[in-house]
């Protein structure tokens, strides 16, 4: 049993590295191959795997009636809308600064779940929520940056955080944290694999044709590192990644579940140390420590607000 929970906390956390991963491997793709290319390379090929293991392992294809319209909200925000608006961003920005906006979307899905399915958030939770937020801060935004935010010098008021794509990784965050709410709507009597692999499918046809209206080509100028690049980033950063995450969102508390986006820049990090050799300074490695301080907070919030509870019940009784 304790071996179960394990290999299932693995597989809950499996999804972020592959995707922290991924955002490295996507960064120099999208500066050659087109922002609207990537992203259909990223979910067309991935949604024929995943829909072609859906077959395989006997599951039912189909999408159910009753969950039609919301399919079709759901691979319009978190398919076409969230790998657009993502690729979109790492043409101007790198897991930086904007993994601060996209990574925030926990906080919009904490808020969402809490008022669309009554998901108990207690001091606890928003506390790691919180520590979350200030730990993804201190990875993606330069000590430079940090300290005009804190000193508040002229200069602060100068930066525009909007400049380099920031604006791209705050709108998919917001339509990331919008799909991870629907998927609970449309699944209702369809299958959550199944789901995903058709969102990517058609998710991908409008980027498609976009990418053909504004003349870009469909055979870039690749080599072989890049081509392997890009089939991480599909098969293992997004069939695999998107079919673990949907199918542990449509089953899973959402809040806890999804404040493990948290880790996705730590993985991201990682990935950069062991491939590119990059280093974390003290900053970051401050913040990874706030993220992982978060992901306990907000995952035991439950256990850790009961005692607190406990001690006020047992307290002496003030008669006035």
């Amino acid at each position: 049993m304790a071996m179960f929970k394990k290999l299932n906390w693995l597989l809950m956390i499996l999804p972020f590295a592959l995707w922290g991963s991924s955002m490295a491997a996507m960064a120099p793709l999208v500066k050659s191959g087109g922002a609207e290319f990537v992203a259909v390379l990223r979910l067309f090929p991935a949604g024929i795997f995943v829909l072609t293991a859906v077959l395989f392992l006997r599951r039912p294809l189909k999408i159910a009636k009753v969950d039609f319209w919301w399919f079709l909200a759901f691979t319009f925000i978190d398919g076409t809308l969230f790998q657009f608006c993502l690729t979109k961003g790492l043409v101007e920005t790198g897991a930086g600064l904007g993994s601060v906006f996209i990574d925030s979307q926990p906080l919009l899905v904490a808020l969402l779940a809490r008022t669309l399915f009554g998901d108990p958030i207690n001091p606890i939770g928003w506390i790691g929520l919180i520590i979350g937020l200030g730990g993804i801060i201190c990875i993606g935004v330069s000590p430079e940056v940090l300290g005009h935010w804190f000193l508040m010098r002229q200069e602060a008021f100068e930066l525009d955080l909007f400049s380099r794509g920031q604006g791209w990784m705050l709108g998919a965050a917001m339509a990331m944290a919008l799909g991870t709410v629907l998927i609970r709507f449309t699944c209702k009597e369809s299958d959550p694999v199944s789901i995903t692999g058709w969102h990517m499918v058609l998710g991908s046809l409008p980027l498609a044709a976009l990418h053909n209206l504004n003349g870009g080509s469909f055979i870039p100028n690749w080599g072989r590192e890049e081509w392997l690049l890009m089939a991480y980033a599909t098969f293992l950063g997004s069939a695999l990644a998107y079919g673990l995450f949907f199918w542990f969102a449509s089953r899973k508390e959402l809040t806890s579940f999804s404040t493990l986006t948290f880790l996705t820049p730590v993985f991201a990090l990682i990935s950069g140390g062991v491939w590119l050799g990059e280093r974390l300074e003290l900053l970051q490695w401050c913040g990874v420590l706030f993220v992982l301080l978060s992901v306990f907070l907000v995952s035991q919030r439950s256990r850790l607000w009961e005692p607190i509870n406990s001690i006020k019940d047992d307290s002496p009784q003030r008669i006035s």
